[in-house]
């Protein structure tokens, strides 16, 4: 090799480290940075991730916070997510407690057992930011069917119920167009089924919509089934407060919401109940009240193939029924919180 080829080779060289200690301080001030505004800029509450617990979830909770309100988001996800850093900044605990779909849970919502969960409120009984005495369960939908469950099964473990949306009956694994053809109970306790309606897997068709309020209906008039499944409500230790949309177009809430509330006026139930409806406002009622969904129609896929259903309400009635419903939470913890 030549002098001149020598020196053009020293050159890239150069050249190339500079420029790799370019982008190692490129990068070295982008980390900083983030840091630097994840630090400054986020005004939330970090959460502490519990996977060894027997069960996972996020825990909310400020550094501050001691002997407080507790409550269990069943679902997890965005929704407990955002609920979750709402209720820390409230000065309560949360804890967002997904089932399925994630790493290390079921890949389906069939066959679940309760004493996964029991795990989580026995766990939440031991932390010093916890009243034992104050937790409640909060649920959208199939996992507000699932709080209600849950808090009448374990009356000594829970407080009282949230429940958006809810249903008064227990479902088979077969009403979710994601779950097997083999019809299975969804959630099981001590190894045996909790008695479900027995429902056909939702069918498809020609069409690109798809119907499923009166699929839902037409579940409710077994009356046998009914009365096996429905959820024994008149056992929840605490407080129910129940919210709907009068226009939900995927199942029939608020119906079930006055079912539930029927049960529990006949059984005499010692705590309160409030069964709140509202019009113009479908089935997405649980969310961030700061956002209006703008979709109003949600998608399944089924055999392969690909429907849309409506969520049924506007998008001034969901917001409305949100914010209000927000309020009312808020005031429902706060109640809880001032009884001994």
């Amino acid at each position: 090799m030549n002098h001149l080829s020598l020196a053009l080779l020293y050159l890239i060289k150069a050249e190339v480290n500079k420029k790799s200690r370019n982008s190692i301080l490129i990068l070295a001030i982008l980390t900083i940075g983030y840091f630097f505004a994840d630090t400054i800029l986020f005004d939330g509450i970090k959460p502490v991730l519990i996977k060894d617990a027997g069960f996972r979830a996020s825990f909310f909770a400020k550094k501050t916070t001691k002997d407080q309100a507790t409550i269990v988001l069943i679902g997890g996800g965005d929704w407990g997510a955002y609920w979750g850093q709402e209720f820390a900044k409230a000065n309560y605990v949360s804890l967002s407690l997904p089932y399925h779909r994630e790493e290390g849970l079921p890949a389906l919502p069939e066959e679940i057992p309760l004493e996964y969960f029991e795990k989580a409120f026995r766990w939440l009984k031991n932390q010093p930011q916890v009243n034992p005495n104050k937790i409640i369960v909060m649920g959208a939908s199939r996992n507000a069917e699932l709080a209600l469950i849950l808090a009448s099964y374990y009356p000594e473990l829970i407080d009282g119920v949230i429940a958006y949306s809810p249903s008064s009956v227990s479902w088979s694994n077969t009403v979710l167009p994601f779950n097997s053809d083999l019809m299975k109970p969804s959630w099981t306790f001590e190894n045996k089924p909790i008695p479900y309606i027995p429902m056909d897997k939702l069918q498809g068709g020609n069409q690109e919509m798809i119907e499923t309020l009166n699929y839902w209906k037409q579940g409710l008039t077994d009356t046998v089934a009914v009365k096996k499944a429905s959820i024994r409500v008149e056992k929840i230790n605490g407080p129910i407060l129940l919210f709907s949309g009068l226009d939900d177009n995927v199942w029939p809430s608020a119906m079930m919401s006055d079912q539930i509330e029927a049960r529990l006026k006949n059984s005499s139930f010692k705590y309160e109940i409030q069964n709140i409806q509202y019009k113009n406002a479908g089935h997405l009622i649980s969310g961030n009240p700061n956002y209006a969904p703008s979709n109003r129609q949600g998608e399944m896929w089924i055999d392969g193939t690909s429907y849309r259903f409506n969520y049924g309400g506007t998008i001034t009635g969901d917001q409305a029924a949100q914010k209000d419903a927000s309020k009312r939470v808020l005031q429902f913890l706060s109640m809880l919180k001032e009884t001994p």
